[in-house]
């Protein structure tokens, strides 16, 4: 709950900007600790926050509470998010389009909050509700064989 008393459920169900920024700012700092854990890179792990937010705006519709914590979805998305860049070498340019900005090219103060959030373990409830082959998947890390 944030201090609106609103489950990121219930944050996922609104369809306004204004709600799903709530949404965004309760996990940004949590997601990006995720990706910089498993990428080694604060830059990258930016760009792949800020794609993995613009597809859980674009997917939000889709959510359903009855199938899962919405925290388990966005971390779901993330792990996607992922193993796509992975795949393909890099950040997808159509997420920073969808959300109507250019490339952010972030401060070395930016980069040295992201990398400390790298040490933010609390993720892990998250994955925990994930399916066992997703958890599975998330916890792999790149170049552990996966």
């Amino acid at each position: 709950m944030d201090v609106h008393g609103e489950s990121d459920e219930t944050l996922l169900a609104a369809r306004d900007a204004a709600t799903f920024e709530r949404f965004y700012r309760r996990h940004v700092d949590e997601l990006l600790g995720f990706f910089v854990r498993r990428t080694r890179d604060a830059g990258l792990a930016a760009d792949l926050t800020a794609e993995t937010f613009a597809a859980a705006l674009a997917a939000r519709r889709r959510y359903r509470p009855a199938n899962g914590a919405a925290g388990a979805w966005l971390y779901g998305i993330a792990l996607e998010t992922l193993v796509d860049a992975q795949r393909r070498g890099g950040v997808e340019p159509r997420a920073q389009r969808r959300l109507g900005m250019g490339r952010i090219a972030p401060t070395d103060r930016d980069l040295a909050r992201i990398e400390a959030l790298g040490e933010n373990r609390r993720p892990t409830l998250w994955i925990g509700r994930l399916a066992s082959d997703g958890r599975e998947a998330v916890r792999q890390r790149p170049g552990d064989g996966a």
